[in-house]
Order: C-alpha cells, then sequence, then structure tokens
C-alpha cells in the first residue's frame, strides 16, 4: 500500500526546474518507502529559501512602510530599540531570527507577527 506523502515543508520555487525535479522525485520515493523520513527531512532542508539579509536603507523601508517608530518597531521584533537603531545607522546588522521576522513583516506584513 502506498504511503500517502504528507505535504513537506513549502520550498522555494527557484526557477532551476532540475532542483524542482529531484524534489519532486524524492517525495514519491518517500511516498513508495524508498527513502526514509530523514532523508525526506533532509531534501526539505536543502528546499528552504534563504533568508535575506536587510541593508539599513531596507530595514528602515520596512518600518516606514508599517508606520512604526523605532521603539514600536523594536518591540514588534522583540529587540531593543538602540539595536534596532544600530541596524538602521549600519554599525550592527541583524542576525538569526530578527532577520526572518523581518523578511516575513517585508513579505507578508507586520499583520503576520499579531
Amino acid at each position: 500500500m502506498k504511503k500517502p506523502m504528507k505535504p513537506t515543508r513549502k520550498y522555494k520555487k527557484t526557477g532551476n526546474r532540475i532542483s524542482e525535479v529531484v524534489y519532486e522525485t524524492a517525495k514519491d520515493l518517500y511516498a513508495a518507502d524508498a527513502i526514509d523520513k530523514t532523508t525526506m527531512h533532509e531534501f526539505d532542508a536543502l528546499c528552504l529559501p534563504e533568508v535575506p539579509r536587510y541593508t539599513p536603507e531596507q530595514i528602515q523601508t520596512i518600518r516606514a512602510r508599517c508606520k512604526c517608530s523605532q521603539a514600536v518597531f523594536a518591540k514588534y521584533l522583540n529587540v531593543s530599540a538602540s539595536s534596532l537603531k544600530q541596524w538602521e545607522i549600519g554599525t550592527k546588522k541583524p542576525a538569526g531570527v530578527a532577520c526572518k521576522l523581518l523578511n516575513i513583516i517585508d513579505t507578508k506584513g507586520l499583520e503576520a507577527l499579531i
């Protein structure tokens, strides 16, 4: 009996047809029990979109689009207002989860965090 393939993580359409075909093949192999769950998770991880790094100007633009002060926007990101200010002037760069949150706000709007 063929095991149904649960939707795995949403993968990035890279425009690279070969990557997309390899991923679809891996899903089919998993459904046929030819590869295990761990291997399928590795394919999932390879297909996750990269989180962009934001320039100070881009961070300011995102915040301006949200119509927030630095203090309020920092609270949404769960960082200090000082950190946000340093990102916006370029003395520090956001990393990790902060970049991911900026990406979510940039693509889906501040409402995605509320």
